[in-house]
């Protein structure tokens, strides 16, 4: 019977928890996923074990209700012992085989997949150096991936301020990488690393305004990303490229198709 390397519970399908798993698919780390709809996460105990909800155990008058904060409305229902591993009280939540010990924040779970498994394959780097240089890239990536986060919360509605400050962080993070793939083939040298896993999915979440055109033309905005391919060649061809590998299409399926076209 094989053992768990890490368990994450989170709505789901999540961007965010496919980090971990491809990088699992590399390193053979083994991961254990649970979780629903974001809709339904309201029906769950979050918990180190979490599981579905009676109906007669979601009531205003249960010891695990919360107030859902952070995308979520109306109340959730957690134990104690999530909110003292995850602080912040958030998904993905991921934990140790026993639950005692909380991973928060999707690139640390990347980093904690990895460091579970006996051999990171070089996706962590070779050296301390090689391993802050993907740290660099793995924060510039949480900061983009915050920015978008905002903007497609709020992209039906959106202020000339919100719209200009993503085109900005967009500009800012491409250039960067474009940067850093025309020197290497992969962003932090050359070699695949979890710079890399990180990029696609972090990149790939915020490729998701092209469903949004619509709801933007109304507003006279168009996609920030519309000409991703002229602008950015290589950091778009390094997308696709990744995404289309075996290790990645697996967990991506078909979130970026349509986008060669």
């Amino acid at each position: 019977m094989t053992s768990t390397d890490l368990k994450i519970f989170s709505y789901l399908p999540n961007p965010r928890v496919w980090k971990a798993l491809i990088a699992g698919e590399y390193c053979g780390a083994q991961i254990e996923v649970s979780g629903d709809k974001p809709r339904n996460l309201g029906n769950w105990l979050w918990d180190a074990k979490p599981r579905l909800l009676a109906d007669d155990e979601r009531t205003d008058a249960s010891p695990y209700a919360r107030t859902g904060r952070r995308g979520f409305k109306g109340t959730l229902y957690k134990t104690d012992e999530f909110l003292l591993a995850h602080p912040f009280g958030t998904v993905p939540a991921a934990f140790s085989p026993d639950g005692a010990i909380g991973i928060f924040e999707s690139n640390s779970i990347l980093r904690a997949a990895v460091r579970s498994a006996e051999d990171d394959q070089g996706l962590y780097g070779k050296d301390t150096y090689e391993a802050s240089r993907i740290d660099s890239f793995l924060d510039a990536s949480l900061v983009f991936a915050r920015e978008a986060q905002v903007y497609l919360l709020g992209i039906e509605n959106l202020s000339t301020e919100a719209y200009a400050r993503m085109a900005g962080a967009y500009e800012f993070y491409l250039d960067g990488m474009e940067r850093a793939l025309g020197t290497s083939a992969y962003l932090a040298g050359d070699a695949l690393t979890l710079a890399d896993i990180a990029y696609v999915c972090d990149f790939g979440q915020f490729l998701r305004e092209r469903f949004f055109a619509e709801a933007l033309q109304k507003q006279s905005l168009t996609p920030i990303a519309a000409r991703l391919a002229e602008e950015f060649p290589r950091a778009f061809a390094h997308l696709l490229d990744l995404g289309a590998r075996p290790q990645f299409a697996k967990h991506l399926g078909n979130y970026l198709q349509g986008l060669a076209a």
